[in-house]
């Protein structure tokens, strides 16, 4: 890390797009080094090493890596369909008893246990595998998929389940799926005691981001080769970028789940920074 500015790291992702704008074309990309091309599982363990000094990460890695403080009012969430989280699986999901993992998430992760072993009561065997969909389905009744490769897959043959719309059906609540999260030893870049024009700032990002979406819509439909008009439905409808009160009810439920299902030890509290 650089004693002038910080790192930050980021997901390549569309769903992250926005909230990295800034950073990468817009008002702040001189304040910051930006660590992208990551998958979400990588950026957690560039925040962990001190590889960087905050990180868009997969929520449950807030529970795992000690002296974090997130970022208020930004995050990657659904409010009920996500479009890119997917159970993609040879049967139905309630036949299903093998799952292979997507390395690329472990918010995710975590997730599907809780809807299947809490919400379907089902006991099913997981292991991990690069997502390649053709190979995860080889051996395994289903397939967890995220981000890009998500959007891409050919749905025809396969019963798919969105994880959001999943969550949503048996809690009510909306589903974060990541934050910024920023070390302790590093809050002197990104709080009000930096200069305005110095700071990192993640709400104001955000807002710029957003406003950007159809312009990230048009990049991000030459890349993946998608119509633009699905991509920014996809920015501004089935991805919510709030982290408001009903988000954090539904965060703060998962934590819960996760810490009864094993998947995480005690469920800490949030601490924002201020």
């Amino acid at each position: 890390m650089t004693n002038d500015i910080p790192s930050i790291a980021a997901s390549s992702y569309l769903n992250a797009a926005p909230l990295c704008y800034s950073f990468v074309y817009g008002s702040q990309k001189d304040r910051c080094t930006i660590l992208s091309d990551e998958a979400p599982a990588r950026c957690a363990e560039l925040l962990a090493d001190g590889s960087a000094n905050a990180a868009l990460i997969p929520v449950i890695e807030y529970q795992r890596i000690p002296g974090l403080k997130i970022a208020q009012g930004a995050c990657v969430a659904s409010k009920r369909s996500v479009r890119s989280v997917l159970l993609a699986s040879r049967v139905p999901i309630d036949q299903v008893r093998s799952v292979a993992l997507d390395t690329s998430s472990r918010t995710s992760a975590a997730l599907i246990q809780i809807i299947l072993g809490r919400f379907y009561d089902l006991r099913v065997s997981y292991r991990s595998s690069p997502p390649q969909l053709a190979n995860m389905l080889e051996s395994n009744d289903a397939a967890l998929i995220i981000g890009d490769p998500a959007m891409l897959i050919d749905r025809s043959a396969l019963h798919v389940y969105d994880l959001a719309e999943e969550w949503r059906k048996h809690t009510g609540l909306p589903f974060v799926f990541a934050f910024w999260a920023i070390r302790s030893d590093s809050a002197e870049w990104f709080g009000p005691g930096k200069s305005e024009d110095r700071r990192v700032d993640f709400l104001a990002a955000k807002l710029e981001g957003t406003a950007h979406a159809d312009e990230l819509a048009a990049l991000y439909s030459e890349r993946l080769g998608l119509p633009r008009e699905d991509l920014f439905s996809y920015l501004t409808e089935a991805i919510s970028y709030d982290l408001d009160d009903e988000s954090l009810q539904g965060l703060r439920l998962y934590y819960e789940l996760a810490s009864e299902a094993g998947l995480i030890q005690e469920a800490r509290s949030l601490v924002f920074l201020e």
